[in-house]
Parts: structure tokens; sequence; C-alpha cells
């Protein structure tokens, strides 16, 4: 009820909500990975993929970062 006026929603299939469940269960997972003082940082993605991706970003660098410390490892 919004405004005092009821709004019809779609119903949802099966699918649908198990694809919904399996999302949330997979960025819970990835947030309880995550040391406590790095969780408030990542709780604003709502999606696990953009979850990893910013995980990723934050802990792992890019590949030009990945190729200077191997650059450096060699030296």
């Amino acid at each position: 009820v919004v405004d005092g006026v009821v709004q019809l929603a779609a119903p949802i299939t099966t699918e649908q909500r198990l694809a919904k469940k399996n999302e949330l269960k997979t960025r819970g997972t990835l947030l309880m990975a995550l040391p406590d003082k790095h969780q408030i940082k990542f709780n604003i993605y709502k999606d696990a993929k953009s979850l990893m991706e910013a995980i990723n970003k934050r802990f792992c660098g890019n590949k030009e970062t990945k190729k200077v410390q191997k650059t450096l490892l060699k030296q």
C-alpha cells in the first residue's frame, strides 16, 4: 500500500526466487570472508558480481600493478 493505493506485484516464479536466494547467499559469503574493518566499505555493493570486482580491484590490483610487481621481484 503506497499513499493509500494498493499496488499489485507481479508473480515471482520459482526460478526467480531461487536465483535471488543464491545471489544473496553468494553476496553474504563474500562479505563474511572480508575482515570486519572492510565489511562496511564493501556493503554498498548490492550484487555479488560488482562486489567481487570491487574486492579484486581493492586487494589484487590491476594488470599493470601485477606486471610492475613481477618486474620488481625479478630484479
